[in-house]
Order: structure tokens, then C-alpha cells, then sequence
């Protein structure tokens, strides 16, 4: 038997903002001595911890800033503000799916940008 749960809301988050989330779960788990912590969540705390490079408001204002430029829609701006890529190889990763290639202005205006906040 297959059960299905159904999806009732999404939103991207940046890796900064799970981290934040994931620290009030860990903190209310902390609390209750009984309640282990699954191995999951444990994982997922561990990897934000690790990964999580600018702050929850900062992620989130370079994900707004990258977003009101013109090729950069908001799956790839959340993307790009998880990575924080340095350079053109590393930006050129992020759009290696599409179906599109950036000029090299465009991909130095996103890494600009990026810049801004490293």
C-alpha cells in the first residue's frame, strides 16, 4: 500500500535561513531529554552548520538582489546565494541545465553582486 501526502505549501529557503529553523527545532529537542534526535535531522544540522556561510538576512537580501536581474530567476537566485560562486566557472555551473548561456557582462553582473556580500 502506497501512501501519498499531499503537498500543501512551498517556498525556497536559503541555507542560512534552514539553519536558523533548525537551530529552534534543535534547541526544543535539547530541552526534552526523553526525545531523541533522528538521524536525519541530526545530518540536516550538521550539513547547515557546516555550509552556512552569511547570515539569514544577509542570504536573504543577495537572493532579492539577484533577482531583480534580468536572467536570474528565484529557483537559481536561491541557488546562487547557497553557493556563493567566486568566479565564471563556478557561476557557469549554476546554468549548465539551462537552456541558455550567459555573455560574460551578465555573469560578471551576478558575481558583482555576489561579491557584495562575501
Amino acid at each position: 500500500m502506497t501512501i501519498f501526502k499531499e503537498k500543501y505549501d512551498e517556498e525556497y529557503l536559503t541555507i542560512s535561513e534552514a539553519k536558523e529553523l533548525l537551530a529552534d527545532v534543535e534547541a526544543d529537542r535539547a530541552l526534552d531529554e526523553e526525545r531523541e534526535m533522528r538521524y536525519e535531522l541530526a545530518r540536516a544540522i550538521e550539513h547547515v552548520n557546516r555550509f552556512a556561510v552569511l547570515s539569514a538576512e544577509d542570504s536573504r537580501a543577495l537572493v532579492e538582489e539577484l533577482q531583480e536581474l534580468e536572467k536570474v530567476d528565484e529557483a537559481t537566485a536561491f541557488k546562487i546565494g547557497d553557493l556563493l560562486p567566486q568566479d565564471r566557472t563556478e557561476l557557469r555551473s549554476v546554468y549548465a541545465q539551462e537552456r541558455y548561456t550567459l555573455s560574460g557582462d551578465e555573469l560578471d553582473e551576478i558575481l558583482n553582486v555576489v561579491s557584495k556580500y562575501d
